[in-house]
């Protein structure tokens, strides 16, 4: 993955890095994976969240983001599950509202794996 993180554009690489450490950072339950060309978070074999690095902007997304508390509407998207949070370079962002969208997609998934949801 560090590969991947030093190949991107260097304030790209910078916001990427810091919210995958956040993801990281839930819990040491968490694994990480390349998939589609871009680094995963997962618990077991259910994945929560990912990073992806664009042309001019970051995306940190959510797999079951649709239900996920977001008080202050930062999540984008119109799937049935998927939503995603778009950060630009130099673009301010609510810091402690995405890590709390982080550590609640971590919570999330952990409940569903322990129900069977996954």
């Amino acid at each position: 993955m560090s590969d991947w993180l030093s190949a991107q554009p260097p304030l790209l690489e910078d916001i990427a890095t810091q919210w995958f450490g956040v993801i990281r950072a839930c819990g040491d339950d968490v694994l990480d994976l390349m998939h589609d060309g871009f680094p995963h978070a997962c618990v077991e074999d259910a994945a929560f969240t990912y990073v992806n690095v664009f042309t001019a902007h970051v995306n940190v997304g959510f797999f079951q983001g649709a239900e996920l508390d977001d008080p202050l509407g930062l999540l984008q998207g119109t799937g049935k599950y998927m939503r995603h949070i778009k950060i630009k370079a130099l673009q301010e962002v609510d810091e402690t509202a995405l890590a709390a969208l982080i550590a609640h997609a971590y919570e999330d998934v952990k409940l569903r794996l322990a129900r069977g949801d996954e």
